[in-house]
């Protein structure tokens, strides 16, 4: 240290010195740059979007003249936080629709839908995000009462994990949907041979077909308006998962066009003419936006019973769930991904669905390799199954929050046993020694302060349970952060581009007012984001 600044020293004495150029200076700040040795710094200088020094304030004011200067006051600075798993597109279009989050009942739900249509006279009745475990009755509600407040317009309303929706007989009729009609991977529920307005997994989809698509402004908007709020909450990469090629080339040409500002993993979903389209073009990768990669669905969701199961639901006898394609279908695609060297990432849920996933890919993937295939979700694992997670480099993407919203009755669905060898974070984690952590939005809150403190003390937000739940399961602060930053950014290839603060990688970071690493556990909730910058540029 003597040396380094007897250097610096020297330097300064030197006649004609001159500071090297920055395009922003950022100092007096506590930085923690999640490096391989997870250092901390207080000072770092960009050029060109991209991190071009790190080290000591003192240091760093000597050594550069910033043309920007930010002085963060000791506040801590993080790399921009990662979401792993989310659905971009969709939650900027569910900003218009009617919310239905938090509900306790189905009354309280007709009277927001009331209050809604007033403001939106015309076209489809469009909600999202009822939850009938919040409920005093936990059963399925039926559309008796949606039929006589809307007669004549058609409505569809999803539950949280959008796994499962209620619609009116209107937009049944429409969709042509009927009692005693069966599909696969889906179902269709009656009562007495009547309709209830039930549908699930693949149900909903008789119906979402024939709802009119958003037009150009409306998506523009969406995307705009996630992208606001993805930034306020410290986002500047979001894993988009499940996307038509349409929308990803929407996506891409806004950020072409210096629009769309945030940086976009795009998985595209399970449909032929996605794979045509990428197969024909190749990989999509520009600094903002990475499409490589496919989602596929296993099964359904633990809340709605559409998970698929070893054994029946300990809450339903006889039922185990179902998986959404045959196993016929699944082969078939990992065959042709593999093949054409592509990543694959399959939504998993129940202990059946996870096997099903795992066994399909030790099929292709044969031991260790860098091909990162992801099983997402990857909430109930067999006993006997969390071997092929180490065994074949499969990396589970998992949401922490998940486990603190479903763990009020996931118990009920499971029983103990099962409940044991779910929302294993840590376990997990431990196969492959990383695991990248997203939140699903909008199935939950799109904040990574909330992911963070679900997987540190597996708590909710109202401090439930105390002690925590599974706390065996429970990530430690620092396996949290990475996370969040550099094993999401590896998640996706992207581990020498972001993810860290360090050398030559994009300038996108966060300023906090809480110490993430330090902070009392009853402050962590309270932490605000004070400012994000993507590329250098601050955009909240």
């Amino acid at each position: 240290m003597k040396k380094i600044f007897l250097f610096l020293f020297l330097l300064n004495a030197l006649p004609g010195y001159a500071q090297l150029k920055a395009d922003l200076l950022v100092f007096n700040a506590k930085v923690y740059t999640v490096d391989a040795d997870f250092s901390t710094a207080s000072a770092f200088a960009i050029a060109n979007g991209k991190i071009i020094d790190v080290g000591n304030s003192a240091m760093l004011q000597k050594k550069y003249q910033g043309s920007k200067l930010l002085d963060a006051k000791g506040k801590f600075i993080f790399p921009g936080f990662i979401d792993a798993h989310a659905h971009f597109l969709e939650y900027g279009l569910s900003l218009g629709y009617a919310n239905l989050v938090g509900t306790k009942s189905w009354s309280e739900i007709l009277e927001r839908l009331k209050k809604y249509a007033k403001t939106h006279k015309e076209g489809w009745i469009i909600g999202i995000g009822w939850d009938q475990n919040d409920w005093a009755d936990k059963n399925f509600p039926e559309n008796a009462q949606l039929n006589i407040l809307f007669p004549n317009r058609p409505v569809i309303l999803s539950r949280i994990d959008g796994h499962a929706a209620i619609a009116n007989n209107n937009a049944l009729t429409i969709s042509g949907v009927h009692a005693g009609d069966t599909l696969t991977g889906g179902s269709i529920e009656t009562k007495n041979g009547v309709l209830t307005g039930i549908l699930v997994d693949n149900g909903t989809s008789l119906v979402y077909k024939d709802i009119p698509n958003p037009s150009l402004p409306q998506l523009t908007t969406a995307l705009l308006n996630a992208q606001k709020n993805c930034f306020a909450a410290g986002l500047t990469t979001i894993d988009d998962c499940g996307e038509d090629y349409r929308s990803a080339l929407l996506m891409k040409s806004m950020q072409d066009a210096g629009k769309l500002k945030m940086r976009l993993f795009v998985m595209l979903s399970d449909r032929k003419e996605n794979y045509d389209y990428l197969f024909a073009n190749g990989k999509i990768k520009t600094d903002r936006m990475n499409i490589r990669a496919f989602k596929v669905f296993a099964d359904g969701a633990l809340g709605s019973r559409g998970a698929c199961l070893l054994s029946p639901y300990s809450d339903r006898p006889k039922w185990e769930g179902f998986l959404l394609s045959s196993q016929e279908h699944f082969d078939s695609v990992a065959n042709i991904i593999y093949n054409h060297g592509f990543q694959m990432c399959t939504h998993a849920i129940g202990d059946s669905g996870n096997r099903t996933m795992l066994k399909i890919y030790a099929k292709y993937l044969k031991g260790n390799n860098d091909l990162r295939w992801r099983i997402e979700h990857s909430q109930v694992i067999n006993e006997n199954d969390f071997h092929y997670f180490k065994d074949n480099s499969i990396i589970p993407s998992v949401q922490p929050t998940h486990a603190t919203s479903d763990m009020y009755w996931a118990g009920e669905r499971l029983g103990k046993a099962r409940l044991k060898n779910a929302y294993a974070n840590q376990r997990l984690l431990q196969q492959n020694g990383w695991i990248p952590l997203g939140t699903d939005f909008p199935v939950e809150d799109i904040s990574p302060i909330k992911t963070f403190y679900a997987a540190v003390f597996r708590q909710d937000a109202k401090g439930f349970p105390v002690g925590g739940f599974q706390m065996e399961n429970a990530l430690t602060r620092e396996q949290a952060i990475r996370g969040m930053t550099i094993w999401a950014a590896q998640g996706n290839f992207e581990e020498n581009e972001k993810g860290s603060i360090e050398k030559g990688k994009f300038a996108d970071f966060i300023l906090l007012d809480k110490d993430l690493l330090k902070a009392p556990k009853n402050e962590i909730l309270r932490t605000k984001v004070l400012a994000t910058y993507v590329n250098g540029e601050k955009v909240f």
